[in-house]
């Protein structure tokens, strides 16, 4: 998963941090799959301590959700969200050329 360098800048401006840019840019570029802690870790390239904070943050805001399955902890998007379709333009612009 890549981001153009200024449009991953006009995101972190956006969101407040490059870890909840990156993040929400991988579970929204991949609709409907969960990642574990380190998946998102390998696919972002965060530290393991800024995915646990920012993944914590995103659940208490409703953004994403978290199951437990096999000792593992999976999020998603929250399709339930007011803010998931909204969120998933903004990502999506990201995306395109």
């Amino acid at each position: 998963m890549k981001i153009k360098p200024n449009k991953e800048e006009e995101l972190v401006k956006l969101f407040g941090s490059t870890s909840r840019a990156r993040i929400l840019t991988l579970l929204y570029n991949y609709d409907g799959k969960s990642f574990y802690q380190r998946e998102v870790m390998f696919e972002t390239g965060l530290s393991l301590q800024a995915v646990q904070r920012e993944l914590s943050n995103l659940v208490d805001l409703g953004i994403i959700k978290k199951k437990v399955s096999q000792n593992r902890i999976f999020y998603r998007i929250n399709e339930d969200s007011p803010l998931s379709k909204p969120l998933r333009e903004v990502c999506e612009l990201a995306q395109e050329q």
